[in-house]
């Protein structure tokens, strides 16, 4: 072996490196027939063919005119193995090819930075203002049932898929699932359109958190109170909604009058574009360095909203109202339906993003313990966004109530004082059930029933929402009864807007890797094609910025993501376990983590994940056809929202949001099936697949029959 070694460490330029050609021991008959026999016929006039060996999994063979250095293709002992971060020093002055140009792609700096990007691409405006909603309208704390299994069953299995997919293949998501079978390739081009459609919408929601941010910096918060002379769309909802309606959006009245642009909105949002393209200018080299601050930062700002909030009086009001069981919901479908959907869209899975990052990482990192990981933070960072937002709801809601219950009083005491009735002595505590005994005589003396507000605490809790309407109307409304306003305010803003940024990076990352990785054009600059596509986003956001803008917004939240990622995580878990098969997934994990999946995550893989997907993407249909498509417009007349069908038009662009997305994964299977255009399958990326097999000692596995009955009874196994 030590002959061997030196051999391979001393071959010349322009020789080929014959390790690479030794068939792998993981080896099974690929799945896609076709495929190989495409790539025996494929030549081209700058490559050479590839050689047909039978290889491990993900097919790791290299061209046969490909040169690598001893410094790659050496065996390093066991007891001399790197740590993660020098593994990654080691892969940035890995060895050149033959033109001198490196042969890795780039990386992150060390592991702390990628399980920041991680963490900051999963937790989202999602974990803080729309976990809470769904928390406390689903029963409470009866809620975290439902969401824990479908956190077990679908999200974290999906979420190790897409990690350990990245990490081996070392592409973006177009290339990586155009070499698992170039049948899927498509999955890869729906990814990019769904992000890109995303990315779109969800930058408004940043250019949003910058007006008022700016805002913040006063000494009296505009929202604060009704400007002068006092409007009476404003004294008939509150300061904070009629600032956010007719101030902030200048909303029209439905979405078919499209009005005129909001200018201040508009500079926003080139404001926004402009911090996500040179937070990106250097791909991961930039954003990398960002993610110590954005990741980070909303984290201690919930600490200190936390420890704020359970100093304020009605706190527990909050806490009651959002964890209080309600397990009689456990029984509605719906529960299970919004708990597995948050699961699938706070953990970003489908969008490329985590391949695209993972991609970077070196191929012994352990991705297995970064999926539990970054998935058991998202889940608890939701748990306790929740906690610190219902805390401070629930002292709004308190106020409220008391504000309502004194009002409700001396209504009643100056009735009492045109009466002759008696009005209890000075000092006696003044709540209107003092009166309630007297004042059922005054009703049945006089004939008549005095006009006197309703309060009830449940009803304060529930005007809380979710979105938008709890951070730009609840959330602020809360804070301007805070001593220091402003401070809160430019904290809480900050807070949305780097939570915001961090899933900005992932979304974009996973379309601009897989632009690169598909080579279109040679010699494209990363900062290029960084910069004309946050150009082109700016100018499409343009309709944002108009009167009906919000409900393009809202289009675009509800149509342009949900069916379309369910629809390609379905396919992702399909085409790993039935196209390309678990037995050669798990090979290639073991390759770089050492050990297999147990039959927990092969079960999941196989059967219970596809079948959730289903369920739910079926059951998002049937609501959707039984309940209809309608969206929440603003009535200046009456200062509330009232429910409205989407016009025809508006109709045809929400299919076309969805179909431009998920018709690529037929689409592309269907021409490369029948050949109709010329294709080149994809060349691996190098994966040190000997060095691994030695290093870690890895024998052939040998399923027994239970498991090629229950998990590889369509693969063809040695």
């Amino acid at each position: 072996m030590t002959k061997k070694k030196k051999q391979n460490n001393g071959t010349m330029k322009g020789q080929v490196n014959k390790g690479m050609d030794t068939s792998s021991v993981f080896t099974i008959e690929s799945s896609a027939s076709n495929w190989r026999e495409s790539r025996e016929t494929l030549t081209t006039d700058t490559h050479t063919p590839v050689q047909m060996s039978r290889r491990n999994s993900f097919s790791s063979a290299m061209e046969s005119g490909s040169i690598f250095s001893g410094s790659i293709g050496s065996v390093p002992s066991k007891a001399s193995a790197l740590s993660t971060d020098a593994l990654l020093l080691k892969q940035k002055t890995s060895s050149e090819d033959i033109e001198g140009q490196s042969t890795e792609r780039e990386s992150w700096d060390n592991k702390v930075q990628y399980l920041l990007a991680v963490v900051g691409f999963a937790v989202g405006l999602g974990n803080v203002w729309r976990f809470p909603y769904l928390a406390q309208k689903n029963g409470g704390g009866a809620f975290l049932i439902p969401y824990v299994i479908m956190l077990a069953i679908e999200g974290i299995p999906l979420f190790y898929l897409e990690l350990a997919v990245g990490q081996r293949l070392r592409k973006g998501a177009i290339g990586a699932w155009n070499e698992v079978s170039p049948f899927l390739g498509g999955i890869g081009i729906a990814c990019c359109f769904v992000s890109f459609w995303v990315a779109l919408y969800y930058n408004t929601i940043i250019a949003w958190c910058l007006y008022y941010l700016v805002l913040s910096f006063r000494a009296t918060l505009p929202w604060a109170a009704c400007p002068d002379p006092v409007p009476k769309e404003c004294n008939m909802s509150s300061p904070t909604t009629y600032f956010w309606y007719r101030k902030t959006l200048d909303i029209s009245s439905s979405v078919e009058e499209t009005g005129n642009l909001n200018w201040w909105i508009l500079v926003s949002l080139f404001v926004a574009w402009l911090i996500v393209f040179l937070c990106m200018i250097k791909g991961i080299a930039s954003s990398g360095k960002v993610v110590y601050v954005t990741a980070t930062f909303p984290y201690l700002v919930l600490i200190i909203f936390f420890f704020r909030g359970v100093t304020l009086e009605g706190f527990q009001h909050g806490l009651e109202y959002f964890f209080v069981p309600d397990f009689s919901r456990l029984g509605d479908p719906q529960v299970w339906l919004e708990a597995a959907t948050q699961i699938f869209f706070s953990l970003g899975l489908a969008f490329g993003g985590l391949i695209a990052f993972s991609s970077y990482m070196p191929v012994r990192n352990n991705c297995y313990v970064d999926a539990i990981l970054v998935s058991v933070i998202n889940c608890g960072t939701s748990v306790f966004a929740g906690i610190v937002i219902f805390s401070i709801l629930g002292f709004k809601a308190n106020n409220s109530y008391n504000e309502c219950l004194a009002t409700r009083n001396s209504q009643l005491i100056r009735l009492f004082n045109t009466t002759d009735l008696t009005v209890p002595e000075a000092g006696t505590q003044t709540t209107f059930t003092v009166f309630e005994p007297s004042l059922q005589r005054w009703i049945q003396k006089l004939g008549i029933m005095p006009e006197l507000p309703v309060c009830d605490l449940q009803a304060e809790l529930q005007k809380s929402g979710s979105g938008t309407g709890l951070a730009f109307i609840a959330f602020t409304e809360a804070i301007n009864q805070f001593p220091a306003a402003p401070f809160w305010s430019i904290l809480f803003f900050l807070m949305l807007l780097t939570l915001g940024l961090d899933s900005m990076f992932g979304t974009l990352e996973g379309v601009v890797t897989s632009i690169m990785d598909m080579n279109l054009i040679s010699n494209l600059r990363k900062d290029v094609l960084a910069g004309v596509l946050c150009a082109v986003s700016l100018l499409m956001s343009f309709g944002f910025a108009t009167q009906n803008g919000p409900y393009i917004f809202v289009l675009f939240d509800e149509f342009s993501g949900n069916i379309p990622l369910l629809v390609i995580a379905f396919f992702e878990v399909i085409g790993i376990s039935y196209f390309y098969g678990l037995k050669r997934f798990g090979d290639d994990i073991s390759l770089m983590i050492g050990y297999r999946p147990n039959y927990y995550w092969l079960i999941m893989w196989k059967y219970v994940s596809p079948l959730a997907i289903v369920v739910i993407f079926l059951a998002s249909v049937i609501k959707m056809a039984v309940t209809g498509t309608t969206y929440d417009a603003w009535d200046s007349a009456t200062a509330t929202t009232t429910a409205l069908s989407w016009p025809g038009g508006h109709k045809f662009v929400a299919a076309f949001l969805i179909l431009t997305a998920v018709l690529w994964i037929p689409g592309v299977a269907l021409v490369k099936y029948f050949r109709l255009i010329k294709w080149e399958p994809e060349t691996p990326a190098y994966f040190p697949e000997e060095e691994l097999k030695i290093e870690k000692e890895l024998k052939i596995y040998e399923p027994s029959d239970m498991e090629r009955k229950l998990f590889y009874w369509r693969e063809v196994l040695d």
